[in-house]
């Protein structure tokens, strides 16, 4: 186990080679005669190479060939991120990119789109859901096997530049020309944000960017505002991202000089306190975390559970406790490098134990599922030497992850073979998707998810076009097994329809009515249980 991973000192100075080698690349200067001034054995051996070998070398291939498993050898979470992918991978954290304002698919060998984003570039200029855009800037791309990739390059673009989308529209015998000219596009975090049942307001928060505190301020107001009390709060997937939206949101649950977490590095260690101004302080709260939520996830769970201040749902969660932060290099391209630790106000330490090469680390939770762990809490492996305790002296363990007070399993009983045929085949976006096209006179009038479930046939009659529609795709209808995943395929069609047809926050209203988990949240809310954790921990 690597505690201190701050402690291997030698290893980062690799990396500061390789830097310093990378330097020279971008410069021009490596393959000069014998050019290659980099200290130390590595710089030896590449001075050897330029010298002496047989062929010509490419040496910006060496390098990004070899950069990741260079820091693969410090831990599980230094990474390099070759330039061409730095500014998208960015943008995704910073809350916003520059482009047309649009989400789509490829469907068939055809970009569809389905959401156009509210007073995005293209709603402005009458883009809808539901077109197919066929040419870009006059080139085709309907029909040649395009990937995502290149999509997300043709729509995306500086602010202010122009794009020509070829549209090809149901209602229209001719394609459609539509010039954009490309605006600022938000990357939201709160995906989803609406009030549940009485009182209790839902959030979900799929990262921890730029703009998440905001958003996730907006929508704890919002929700007050129309009558909620109580807050179920969902970073289920939730990977992680910047540290300071998770402590501000921490921070409106907390009162004053309460630590949210601990940074550690090489140089100091720093307590991060609330500062006593969180507008939710008496709020009742359930956290829902699952096998990947990390890091700022664990984070803000961590500080709601160290201090008793609410309810955290679900299963263990991911174990990422190392700090990163990105270095920019000379040609654009980036390292993130693991500087620090994360620890809880109780002391846990978030990281779950890895050894540095290690690739078992990134089959942590095929494991979990082998071992039985998210269908069965007593299969969680609880290091009982690592005990600590909560404000109120509520026992809580550390060794990786944040274990919650009341365990949600995996609900498998209604999964079937035919079930995951579906699902793997894509059909159910599929489907939905056709039948939100083929419907979409009556079902743009719809305002709610409540007004697109009333327009949609009865649950047989739904059930039935899509099974004839997978039987069209050679997946066999077995009537036990439909039977069985009958809630299951009837929930994801009428969520990913109404999707389709309003947008993200839909599907959540429609899908999270039937989900284990928030219903269970719902049920310690009404009955008080958030107010007082001590006495239900490790409850299932």
């Amino acid at each position: 186990m690597q505690n201190k991973p701050y402690s291997r000192f030698y290893l980062p100075l690799i990396i500061a080679l390789s830097i310093i080698l990378g330097i020279w690349i971008g410069h021009g200067k490596i393959l000069t005669n014998s050019s290659v001034n980099t200290p130390g054995k590595l710089g030896e051996v590449l001075k050897l190479i330029d010298k002496e070998y047989l062929d010509t070398v490419n040496f910006d291939s060496i390098i990004e060939k070899t950069l990741p498993d260079i820091l693969a050898q410090l831990d599980p979470h230094s990474t390099y991120i070759p330039a061409k992918d730095l500014q998208a991978t960015n943008d995704e954290l910073e809350g916003s990119f520059s482009g047309v304002g649009v989400s789509f698919n490829i469907m068939n060998d055809t970009i569809t789109i389905l959401e156009v984003i509210a007073n995005g570039p293209c709603e402005k200029m009458g883009v809808l859901a539901g077109d197919r855009i066929i040419s870009v800037d006059g080139e085709n791309v309907a029909g040649i096997s395009i990937t995502n990739e290149k999509v997300m390059s043709l729509l995306k673009g500086p602010k202010g530049t122009k794009v020509t989308l070829g549209i090809k529209r149901s209602s229209s015998a001719q394609p459609l020309s539509f010039e954009i000219t490309r605006g600022e596009i938000p990357v939201n975090s709160v995906i989803a944000s609406y009030i549940i049942a009485p009182h209790i307001g839902f959030i979900k928060v799929d990262k921890f960017g730029g703009k998440t505190f905001e958003e996730f301020s907006t929508a704890l107001r919002e929700l007050k505002n129309n009558g909620a009390t109580k807050f179920i709060i969902d970073l289920r997937g939730n990977g992680g991202g910047y540290m300071s939206a998770a402590t501000l949101m921490a921070n409106e649950f907390l009162p004053k000089n309460c630590t949210i977490v601990n940074t550690i590095t090489r140089q100091s260690e720093r307590p991060t306190l609330s500062d006593g101004h969180g507008v939710f302080q008496d709020s009742e709260i359930v956290v829902l975390i699952d096998e990947y939520s990390a890091s700022a996830s664990e984070i803000f769970a961590g500080a709601i559970q160290d201090h008793d201040r609410g309810l955290i749902m679900g299963r263990r969660s991911f174990g990422k406790g190392l700090i990163q932060n990105q270095f920019v290099l000379n040609d654009k391209s980036a390292i993130r490098l693991t500087i620090g630790q994360y620890h809880t106000p109780s002391g846990r330490s978030i990281q779950k134990e890895y050894t540095a090469g290690d690739k078992k680390y990134h089959t942590d939770i095929y494991d979990r599922y082998n071992h039985g762990e998210l269908y069965n809490a007593d299969s969680i492996k609880i290091n009982k030497d690592l005990e600590y305790h909560t404000t109120n002296g509520r026992i809580v363990y550390g060794g990786g992850g944040i274990i919650p007070d009341i365990f949600v399993p995996t609900d498998s009983s209604k999964i079937t073979k035919y079930y995951i045929n579906v699902t793997n085949a894509g059909l159910f976006q599929k489907f939905a998707f056709d039948y939100s096209d083929k419907n979409r006179s009556t079902l743009n009038r719809c305002k709610t998810a409540t007004d697109v479930i009333k327009q949609l046939p009865s649950d047989d009659e739904l059930l039935i076009q899509f099974v004839n529609y997978a039987q069209s795709q050679k997946i066999a209808p077995k009537q036990i097994e439909y039977t069985t995943s009958k809630d299951l395929i009837l929930t994801a069609i009428k969520a990913l329809i109404a999707r389709d047809i309003i947008g993200s926050q839909a599907y959540y209203e429609i899908a999270y009515k039937n989900d284990n988990a928030v219903q269970k949240a719902i049920y310690h809310l009404n009955n008080g249980d958030a107010k007082n954790p001590i006495t239900i921990n490790f409850k299932k």
